[in-house]
């Protein structure tokens, strides 16, 4: 046999010991596919895929939302609160009508008491407690301090139905707060602003005031 005879064969042997080896080292426990080999280093592991989802930015949104209207509807009846007290006290100072007169020392005490009641809420919502009423009810107490009479009362009845169903609603849809602390407050002193809103009614029809203020 010649040595050209002798090269082809060595080789083939060659390649099927090469090819045996191979399939016996893929066989090996720990090579198989996914796993690591020998001197290879691993694959970086993937954490849970609870860990890896990227969280819901609107949560956070409908949180400051929520938070800010919260905000809103304190900052608002607090005003609404200074500027009826300061209504009520006019006329039980002004009213010669008695039923007026009461229902305004009613008023008086009934808003201050109510503003008591949101001050702890309305702090740790980083709410201060307004000095003054909204530029349009210092308005109106204004036209008020210059009447007397039949006209006083008139305007002091108007002013107040119109602050009372604007607070009214307000705590209404305070209701649906997801603040405990603001809902549980909505809830407790809605009922009594409507008694208050029905017992000014009767006031209104006993002075012949509609609810646009026209005698």
């Amino acid at each position: 046999m010649t040595s050209k005879e002798w090269s082809s064969r060595d080789f083939v042997l060659a390649a099927a010991v090469m090819l045996a080896g191979a399939m016996v080292f893929a066989q090996m426990p720990g090579t198989g596919a996914g796993q690591t080999a020998p001197g290879q280093n691993p694959a970086p592991q993937q954490g849970p895929p609870s860990q890896t989802m990227p969280t819901n930015p609107d949560a956070g949104m409908d949180n400051s939302m929520q938070s800010m209207a919260d905000q809103a509807f304190l900052r608002k009846t607090m005003e609404e609160d200074v500027a009826q007290e300061q209504m009520g006290q006019l006329a039980a100072q002004k009213s010669q009508s008695p039923d007026v007169k009461q229902f305004g020392q009613k008023m008086a005490q009934i808003h201050e008491q109510l503003t008591n009641q949101l001050m702890p809420v309305a702090k740790r919502l980083g709410v201060n407690e307004p000095k003054e009423p909204s530029k349009k009810d210092r308005q109106q107490i204004e036209k008020m301090q210059a009447l007397s009479g039949p006209d006083f009362d008139t305007a002091f009845i108007h002013a107040m139905w119109r602050d009372q169903q604007d607070s009214l609603k307000g705590f209404k849809n305070a209701e649906s707060s997801q603040n405990p602390a603001v809902q549980q407050l909505a809830k407790m002193d809605e009922p009594v602003l409507n008694q208050h809103l029905v017992l000014l009614e009767k006031i209104a029809q006993a002075h012949n005031v509609t609810e646009q203020g026209s005698k």
